[in-house]
């Protein structure tokens, strides 16, 4: 009887999905492969709720390095458009796959070694070829010859500039000047600065999109058509 049974113990340690090949003590059937992520949430102190957190940060922190970043008006200078204390979102991917901020654009720039230790927001009037003069005999600001009406986004009662000037934009370079002339400090304040007033391109850390706060002033900054006529200059980008 001895004989009889011993084959038949083999048979079954032999047979697939036997006693055998149960998962070793302690290890839960049928394993997942997400079971990681469970685990670290049980691991961090208040569970996978802090993990979530912890994922909407890093995704926050990613968009604000890459993607868009919020950015504060300090100042007057871009009145009656910006005001003091609006803030604006700026999509720092506006100019990163070949394209170049274009004149009418409003662009957030830092301003270390050109304007000054901080962040600048300004409207770009040139891009690289363009020449700049002011004024015609209206006293209009002109393009490349063409004269510029500023009257839909200049600020009521400014002129477009009290400053004379005639200047050639390098390539790779902006010259812009504030909505609210009168009140701010712009190209025309640097010309026999560094760098002759101009912003580098590379120094601009996107386009401003959208005020978003106040809730009563959202608006989409639009690029004014007062450009359109302008032509381009050698080395332009109108």
């Amino acid at each position: 009887m001895d004989t009889e049974a011993q084959p038949t113990e083999r048979d079954r340690s032999s047979h697939p999905g036997g006693p055998e090949q149960d998962s070793e003590p302690g290890e839960p059937e049928g394993r997942s492969r997400f079971a990681l992520p469970k685990r670290l949430g049980d691991w961090l102190p208040g569970g996978r709720t802090t993990l979530t957190a912890l994922f909407c940060l890093l995704f926050l922190l990613f968009l604000h390095a890459f993607v868009a970043q919020p950015f504060q008006i300090p100042s007057g200078s871009m009145e009656s458009g910006l005001r003091i204390g609006d803030r604006v979102v700026v999509n720092k991917l506006a100019y990163r796959f070949g394209a170049e901020p274009r004149r009418g654009d409003v662009v957030v720039f830092d301003g270390t070694g050109y304007f000054g230790n901080a962040d600048y927001v300004k409207r770009v009037v040139g891009v690289g070829g363009d020449r700049v003069v002011c004024c015609d005999r209206k006293g209009r600001i002109e393009v490349n010859g063409e004269s510029v009406d500023e009257s839909a986004f200049l600020y009521p009662g400014d002129s477009p500039s009290a400053v004379r000037f005639d200047v050639v934009v390098p390539d790779g370079a902006l010259f812009v000047l504030g909505d609210h002339r009168a009140a701010s400090s712009d190209s025309r304040d640097h010309l026999g600065s560094p760098g002759g007033g101009m912003v580098p391109v590379d120094q601009v850390i996107g386009r401003a999109e959208w005020i978003v706060w106040p809730l009563d002033h959202l608006t989409r900054l639009e690029r004014p058509g007062a450009y359109a006529r302008v032509p381009a200059a050698d080395g332009a980008h109108g």
